[in-house]
């Protein structure tokens, strides 16, 4: 540009066609094909009763309803912003089934779902993105660490935790069970291990990089979860990286797998396998989920600005909800009265979501401008009495000013 404004370029589209197309690595773990049909893998075994692939299908439904209403509640000014989670709900659902009882979770922004069913609460979730608090929930309870407002200080954060289970000998006690949702042996899962989540475009953060190197070096109980959705914001994951992710983090000497973030099934049996490394002592596993983000990246993005309607009909056909419940059907472990029964189910909690904005406590200002800093400055100290003199003020003392 010599001294004349940039011109506003009005196919924003065409302008990533140098982009590489996004493919799967040809070693991709999939057990469930996008038509239902359930293919065994060597490297992966799993058994799931009738009873867990149902739950998995509801889960799956669940999550999709609490995105819609998280997203519909943005749009009437409930929230200041959502991220949405659409076409990624299999990579929650598959890890819940991963997630043994000690372990402790850090996800990213958008893994709503997961943390919903790590215990974090309804109010607590959506505190969040109302802006009424950061991390209302007890981290310690629900094992699941607070969202990441830096999106590269979480995988250090998530290491350092991996690193003190291990000094504090939680790791390699005891033969690690396969299957922690359903263990009937507790002393078989008495280890610990930490699940972390982060997105492809993190991988261009420094500080996710230096995880990686401290996690190997330590050889730390950690399984990286990246959750690549195609887009690191509006950017093709493609152009930001020119080979698969998982291949750039095995040169860190981690083991890494790329799995199909769109089949649930194959999602629990990856981390699963993984986790149990990490409580056993095997040390650390990147696992790259290959997904898409359906919806925007938050609220406030337009992703028709990026991205062709023919991506997204690709996509599409590659629906993780469509694919679960067509094995099942086919398999005749549900009908069409379950479907309808799931419906109102999720009827039921979409309502249970809107409901809990009236549940969420409005801050204390005062007292949260106090916890800017662990020991308060003279400064700090002088705004916090400015702002709670303030507060205090009539209308019309306050129109006066």
């Amino acid at each position: 540009m010599t001294g004349t404004q940039a011109e506003i370029d009005p196919n924003p589209v065409a302008r990533l066609d140098h982009a590489p197309e996004a493919r799967p690595d040809p070693s991709m773990v999939q057990i469930l094909s996008p038509q239902g049909v359930w293919h065994d893998h060597p490297d992966y075994p799993i058994q799931l009763s009738a009873d867990q692939l149902r739950q998995a299908l509801e889960r799956l439904v669940i999550a999709r309803r609490l995105d819609l209403e998280g997203t519909n509640l943005q749009r009437h000014g409930e929230l200041s912003l959502w991220p949405p989670l659409r076409g990624q709900e299999a990579t929650q659902a598959g890890a819940i089934m991963a997630v043994g009882p000690h372990d402790q979770v850090f996800p990213s922004y958008r893994e709503q779902a997961l943390a919903h069913w790590m215990g974090v609460t309804l109010p607590e979730i959506l505190a969040t993105w109302r802006g009424s608090a950061i991390c209302p929930w007890d981290t310690v309870a629900t094992r699941c660490s607070a969202y990441p407002v830096m999106i590269g200080s979480n995988p250090l954060h998530a290491v350092g935790y991996a690193m003190g289970i291990q000094r504090d000998g939680m790791v390699g006690r005891s033969v690690s069970c396969d299957d922690p949702a359903t263990c009937d042996d507790p002393a078989s899962c008495e280890d610990a291990a930490v699940m972390l989540f982060h997105g492809d475009g993190a991988m261009s953060e420094g500080d996710v990089n230096e995880s990686y190197v401290f996690a190997a070096a330590n050889h730390a109980p950690i399984v990286f979860c990246c959750v690549n959705n195609q887009y690191a914001i509006s950017e093709p994951t493609t152009l930001i990286a020119r080979g698969p992710l998982f291949r750039r983090v095995a040169g860190f000497g981690i083991r890494a797998v790329q799995v199909d973030g769109n089949d649930v099934v194959a999602m629990a049996a990856v981390l699963r396998d993984a986790m149990r490394r990490a409580r056993a002592g095997e040390g650390p596993s990147f696992i790259e989920a290959w997904t898409y983000r359906m919806g925007a990246h938050t609220t406030t993005d337009d992703p028709t600005r990026y991205r062709s309607r023919e991506e997204e009909a690709h996509w599409a056909a590659l629906d993780p909800i469509s694919r679960l419940q067509t094995h099942l059907l086919d398999a005749g472990l549900i009908d069409q009265d379950w479907l309808t029964d799931l419906d109102r189910r999720a009827d039921d909690f979409g309502a249970e979501v809107r409901g809990a904005i009236a549940k969420i406590p409005e801050p204390d200002l005062v007292t949260e401008l106090g916890r800017v800093y662990v020991d308060p400055t003279p400064e700090n100290l002088r705004q916090q009495n400015e702002l709670a003199d303030w507060l205090a003020l009539g209308e019309e003392e306050v129109a006066d000013r």
